[in-house]
């Protein structure tokens, strides 16, 4: 069929997994299955392109050391492929080259192309297998980085690793943001065994960098690659750089990072730093097999400098406006929240407002009491933007709310919440926006921001 919208489209992408609505989740060794994406990539030939291939897990910073790698490649003067998950607006967004969303004609017509293909594949599925929404992503990514000359790809791992479609590209390189207990459900309940899905995407005779990681983590990533014969390193935290302080327009932060001196990185948070450390040997190692300046020329030096200089990442402790000044970041956590503190610290100015909007299944307690104690008031949320998402119930979360701030308010859409807190910030105090990667979309949304570019 020919697909006409993007809805139509991500219908259509989603249509096998659906089947699986309502059945008990499983560990991904159960459940999950690469092997519908590598009959649909092997019967089109889409990884017969020679190509450079990155693939970056980990628990936190995936997505920013992605974006950070794939745009210090760009400057590097090569032409560079992303995938990335979650969205924020668009699902095509997911896919990227030198920066830009596939656009939406060519997303549709490589869908089309793929349709076929998929639907005979999908008709021979066992019961309980289904057809990976990500490897359809990846699909038409590969397509359509051939058809745009992609020299250099760098793709980002939805959750975990070893059974995730990502994971079938032939990458000599796997860069390995800091691991923690996530998804549970699907991973395993310890921190090793965590480490052991993420370790799935180290191939044999690759180079593997690590950001630091808890030495039971570090176990497990080298045992991996001892096994795949692979080179291991992990960065040292005294190699994450040094912080300086915040740029001057206070969209970034300042550090001195080794041989490139006291650069910009246009991300806030001290947390980028080991991003960007991660992001920068990444890219220096896939730039060494790909024809370009050298590594010890001046000129190297400066087009890192200015790929740090220009990454943006929207989303992720992300200013909004000033005066007052609104921030928004992802944060779903305890630990997430405590880190967004700790980036804005030196920017709070009085009052503080939070806006949090943090679905039931996380850990909005989390949240709450981390931003609960920074401000003078607390405006609870939801977004329907996503209806598989549950937040908790209104009047429980408002209690639970209550327990680290006395103001606590709720409002049922972010337009009335963050119109609520522009009110009470005045123009010298802070908003911050925490929540939901659809919270976060909704406050892109009303502040008119676009990611057709970044």
């Amino acid at each position: 069929m020919a697909f006409t919208t993007e809805a139509d489209a991500i219908t259509y992408i989603f249509r096998s997994m659906r089947k699986l609505r309502g059945q008990e989740r499983q560990l991904d060794e159960h459940r999950r299955d690469t092997a519908p994406t590598r009959r649909l990539v092997g019967a089109l030939g889409l990884l017969a392109t020679a190509r450079e291939y990155a693939v970056v897990t980990g628990s936190k910073g995936k997505g920013s050391t992605t974006a950070i790698t794939a745009k210090l490649l760009q400057c590097l003067g090569h032409r560079v492929g992303m995938i990335t998950s979650p969205h924020l607006v668009s699902w095509r967004e997911r896919i990227r080259v030198d920066g830009r969303a596939i656009p939406e004609a060519d997303f549709l017509r490589i869908l089309g192309e793929l349709e076929p293909t998929i639907d005979a594949i999908e008709a021979r599925l066992d019961e309980g297998r289904y057809f990976s929404p990500q490897g359809i992503f990846l699909a038409i990514a590969l397509r359509w980085f051939d058809e745009q000359g992609v020299q250099a790809a760098v793709l980002e791992v939805g959750r975990g690793g070893r059974y995730d479609d990502i994971a079938i590209v032939p990458n000599q390189l796997a860069l390995i943001t800091p691991i923690m207990l996530e998804h549970v459900e699907q991973l395993g309940p310890t921190l090793e065994r965590i480490a052991w899905h993420k370790a799935g995407v180290i191939k044999p005779y690759s180079y593997v960098y690590s950001a630091p990681q808890p030495p039971e983590v570090l176990e497990v990533l080298q045992t991996e690659a001892d096994a795949q014969g692979a080179a291991f390193n992990w960065i040292a935290p005294a190699d994450t750089g040094e912080y300086l302080g915040l740029a001057p327009d206070g969209r970034g932060i300042r550090l001195r990072l080794g041989r490139y001196g006291e650069v910009t990185l246009s991300l806030l948070g001290r947390y980028q730093m080991v991003n960007a450390a991660l992001a920068v040997i990444g890219a220096g190692n896939m730039h060494g097999r790909l024809p370009g300046i050298p590594h010890a020329s001046p000129e190297y030096v400066e087009r890192i400098r200015a790929g740090l200089a220009q990454v943006r990442w929207p989303g992720r402790c992300y200013k909004l406006q000033d005066a007052p000044a609104v921030y928004v970041d992802g944060a779903i956590n305890a630990e997430s929240a405590e880190l967004l503190v700790d980036s804005l610290r030196e920017l709070l100015t009085e009052p503080v407002i939070a806006v949090i909007g943090v679905p039931e299944d996380k850990d909005y307690r989390g949240v709450y009491a981390a931003l609960g104690r920074i401000s003078r008031a607390v405006i609870l949320t939801e977004t329907a933007r996503n209806p598989s998402l549950r937040f908790p119930d209104a009047a429980a979360a408002q209690a639970a709310a209550r327990q680290h701030n006395s103001q606590v308010d709720y409002r049922p859409t972010l337009a009335q919440a963050v119109e609520a807190a522009l009110a009470q910030a005045g123009q010298d105090g802070v908003v911050i926006i925490a929540g939901t990667q659809s919270i976060v979309a909704d406050a892109m949304a009303l502040w008119g921001e676009s990611f057709e570019a970044i």
